[in-house]
């Protein structure tokens, strides 16, 4: 009986780490079918940098973010209103900054914590690095009226963001962050009206947020492989 009670157990574990296998083996297709969608890997490796202008809203004042990336993990964030710089961060590789005043100065380093974790201009890439994430298959769920696949992807510094998947498109549809100690508190992203950047598939709108209402903003101008240099993040 005991050696009954055995073998169950050993039949157990086995058929659970099959599962566990079959899910983790289903995460990475769906995400390399989400690089496919986007340009294909080859393409995709081939951008080493990245330059977006969005247009949103900020205190009902019409502004613009720019967005600077250069593999693996430098990047810049600015606003500009009325042609004016009013805000300006940025990661040189090592250390984070931003503008005070006009001058440069050390910013609150809790603010770039993840960006030793990046490698790749793409977040896919990343995703599929084992030596950074640990990728789970979760569920098909209803996004915006769509059906996706539910990712749960969990950073080696123990942060876990959800991905979902539309099954058509194959392309990124929502983002979940899970706050720093609160399990059921996300910090959302949705993704959509995806576009054509010459062979680069990319969103053109992010709301951040699940409410209707919630801010959002719109890609006006993207660019790869130029209009941006290692001054940038000098």
């Amino acid at each position: 009986m005991n050696n009954l009670k055995l073998y169950i157990i050993i039949a157990f574990c086995v058929l659970t780490n099959s599962i566990n296998a079959q899910q983790d083996s289903k995460a990475i297709k769906i995400v390399e079918n989400a690089i496919d969608a986007m340009g294909g890997k080859s393409f995709l490796k081939s951008i080493s940098t990245l330059y977006c202008n969005s247009e949103t809203q900020m205190d009902e004042r019409a502004v613009n973010w720019i967005t600077k990336e250069m593999i693996p993990n430098k990047g810049s964030f600015e606003i500009i209103y009325q042609d004016r710089t009013v805000y300006k961060s940025w990661y040189d590789g090592k250390l984070g900054y931003q503008l005070s005043d006009g001058k440069k100065v050390l910013a609150n380093q809790d603010q770039f914590k993840d960006k030793e974790f990046k490698k790749n201009i793409f977040n896919e890439f990343d995703y599929l690095d084992t030596s950074l994430y640990k990728l789970e298959y979760v569920s098909i769920e209803d996004v915006e009226s769509r059906k996706c696949n539910k990712i749960k992807a969990t950073l080696i510094n123990g942060k876990i963001t959800y991905l979902y998947f539309d099954l058509k498109t194959s392309l990124l549809t929502k983002s979940e962050t899970v706050k720093d100690g609160e399990a059921n508190s996300f910090s959302t992203v949705i993704y959509g009206d995806y576009s054509k950047f010459k062979k680069l598939t990319y969103f053109t709108k992010m709301r951040f947020g699940s409410n209707a209402d919630a801010q959002s903003a719109k890609i006006i101008e993207l660019f790869y492989n130029e209009k941006i240099n290692e001054t940038d993040f000098k």
